[in-house]
């Protein structure tokens, strides 16, 4: 197959290279941010043999390529040169388009926040634990070093991140919005412009510099180095400059016009409007967390630190990254944020610690001691918290236990980090003179977590008395849960139902565990627990996939209870679920069994009546 072909194609049938913002894709599909959703000819992309169906949901147009899609995303990438976004590591879950409403105004705002922090946290990492190798020289190794010139270049290249953080943020603002990003970045960067910077340095010394103006207007003298409100205020004012002008400038003079326009407007309401706004608001924030640590900050740090695990799970810990950089930027200091992140971290340790003292298993005190060093130094929790904590449910009282009298501690020591650092044990250094309270709430909430673990034990056996132990044939399939059977052209999911994504059945389910339908390898399992794949000893692949957009719940009401690359047999329980928690949180458990090799000769398979784990179901 001729994938560049292909792909000049999509291109063209999606309104061309300057009709798309971005692609990336999932295992099955394209998935385009297009500008005009209209000028899509979709007829002309469904004539394409090797196209097997197109969606348009939640802002993105997919086009279902199956097993051609990887070559075709490479040569779609590499033949036109699009920005690329992160790649969906699920591919039949579909995004959910919103509308912004009273009730999800708040989460929408967050939600712009996040995307417009998260590109530069990495960058500010990098440049505070630059700071942390800075300070461990001039403490233990040469305090005369701070007087060196490398002392100052180095301090520079940490300070960096800091400092040109409002051009960051107008990056993942503008980028997040669909807009030219260098707009946005080259007008919140007028706000770090020199000369502007010597008035706010000289403003101590001359009172008088306060009273500057802009078309008679006054501007007020403040320091915007290391802000991130004003440059999210003038990124959405450049993201809706750009979109007007762009539709008034006759075409012959938009290259000039719209760019020039847009930096004069956004960047001229920076001095005059948005950046004295964006300041007020960061020192509302600021004065927030300072009337919370002053009055309840322990029992506020200890309070995070004990939820932060289910946090991370649903991905809401994500909405707190963009108020650490704003706290360390005002008031300098973070009381609450950082020293939560850290002591969960070093509780999701202490808990692993304990079950590895606890466990008469070698495999699984093997895995727990590596799994809590991961966490303790790397600061990598994941593993921890999916592997253990909460596979074996007791070690989840142990972290929170751990993380809430770990907070109490260091609260009440009056714990802050002055840097942004990483969130592990070499971070400590962040802390400067409230080090000492940092490690008391370190010590305190590995041993608390440790210890409430040991002694509440790990249940270890999963309970699997429903599942099937009988030996079936090579070619068996069977039913994969209890529960009834129905035609995949019923499912309420146009990628399953319209048959682009192979033919098979679906099960309505009355059981809560989901198993093998055939002998073969776990090829491939999410971690979320809500898909997994079969590849038979005959070579065909199977694809079960629980539920309807269920990887939304991150893995909460699944319970892996099998590893990738396992050898399993027909009707083996592979994952548990909480079938009334998931159907609770308003989700379609309607199960699929496809099989997605298009090339094998495929099974024929019953699809009505109820069935028992380990039926077979084959025609």
């Amino acid at each position: 197959m001729d994938y560049h072909k292909l792909a000049k194609i999509i291109i063209d049938n999606v309104g061309g290279k300057n009709n798309v913002k971005s692609v990336t894709h999932c295992m099955t599909r394209l998935r385009f941010s297009l500008k005009d959703v209209s000028k899509v000819n979709e007829d002309e992309l469904n004539k394409v043999k090797e196209i097997l169906g197109t969606v348009y949901s939640g802002d993105q147009y997919m086009i279902i390529l199956g097993a051609n899609l990887l070559p075709t995303y490479s040569a779609v990438v590499k033949d036109f040169d699009l920005t690329t976004e992160a790649p969906i590591e699920e591919n039949l879950d579909e995004p959910t388009k919103t509308k912004w409403t009273f009730k999800n105004f708040g989460g929408k705002i967050l939600d712009f926040v996040q995307a417009s922090v998260t590109p530069m946290l990495p960058g500010l990492i990098a440049g505070g634990m630059c700071k942390v190798a800075l300070i461990l020289i001039v403490t233990f190794i040469n305090p005369n070093f701070a007087k060196t010139s490398s002392y100052m270049f180095l301090s520079a290249i940490g300070d960096a991140p800091f400092y040109f953080m409002p051009i960051m943020v107008a990056y993942g603002a503008s980028t997040k919005l669909g807009g030219t990003q260098a707009y946005s970045m080259m007008a919140s960067g007028a706000l770090l412009y020199p000369a502007f910077h010597d008035i706010v340095n000289q403003l101590a010394t001359n009172p008088s510099l306060a009273k500057q103006s802009l078309f008679g207007l006054p501007v007020k003298v403040l320091n915007y180095g290391s802000s991130l409100l004003p440059a999210l205020l003038i990124s959405i004012v450049a993201y809706f400059a750009e979109k007007y002008l762009n539709k008034i400038v006759p075409g012959i003079f938009k290259s000039i016009f719209v760019g020039m326009g847009t930096i004069f407007i956004s960047g001229s309401l920076g001095f005059l409007v948005l950046g004295p706004l964006g300041n007020y608001l960061g020192q509302v924030i600021a004065s927030i967390v300072m009337f919370l640590s002053k009055t309840v900050g322990p029992l506020a740090l200890g309070l995070l630190a004990a939820v932060l695990p289910w946090l991370v799970m649903t991905g809401m810990h994500t909405v707190l990254s963009p108020f650490m950089p704003q706290l360390i930027s005002n008031p300098g200091y973070d009381p609450i944020l950082r020293p939560a992140f850290i002591l969960h971290n070093m509780a999701e340790g202490g808990a692993n610690i304990g079950v590895a003292l606890k466990t008469k298993d070698k495999k699984l005190r093997s895995q727990a001691w590596s799994l809590a060093v991961g966490a303790i130094v790397a600061g990598v929790t994941e593993p921890s918290l999916y592997g253990i904590n909460l596979k074996y449910k007791k070690p989840m009282y142990g972290v929170m236990a751990g993380g809430f009298t770990g907070g109490l501690v260091a609260g009440l020591l009056n714990v802050k980090a002055y840097v942004m650092g990483y969130s592990n044990i070499l971070a400590l250094p962040i802390f400067e003179n409230t080090i000492g309270a940092m490690i008391a709430g370190i010590i305190t909430a590995i041993l608390v977590s440790a210890t409430v673990t040991f002694l509440l034990g790990i249940n270890q056996k999963n309970d699997v008395t429903e599942a099937t132990h009988k030996n079936y044939s090579d070619d068996s399939f069977v039913a994969i849960c209890d529960g009834t059977l129905e035609p995949l052209s019923q499912v309420n999911d146009k990628a399953f139902s319209s048959g682009a994504l192979g033919s098979g059945v679906a099960f309505k389910l009355s059981g809560n565990y989901i198993c093998s339908p055939a002998n073969g390898t776990l090829s491939a399992l999410f971690p979320t627990g809500h898909a997994f794949g079969i590849t038979t000893k005959d070579g065909e692949e199977l694809l079960v996939h629980i539920g309807i957009n269920t990887v939304d719940l991150k893995g909460e009401g699944f319970n892996v209870l099998a590893q990738q690359g396992d050898e399993v047999k027909a009707g083996q329980p592979i994952i548990e679920i909480d079938r009334n928690y998931i159907e609770s949180q308003g989700y379609d458990l309607t199960t699929m069994l496809v099989f997605t090799d298009t090339k094998g000769k495929k099974a024929q398979l019953k699809d009505t009546g109820k069935v028992s784990v380990g039926t077979i179901i084959n025609l």
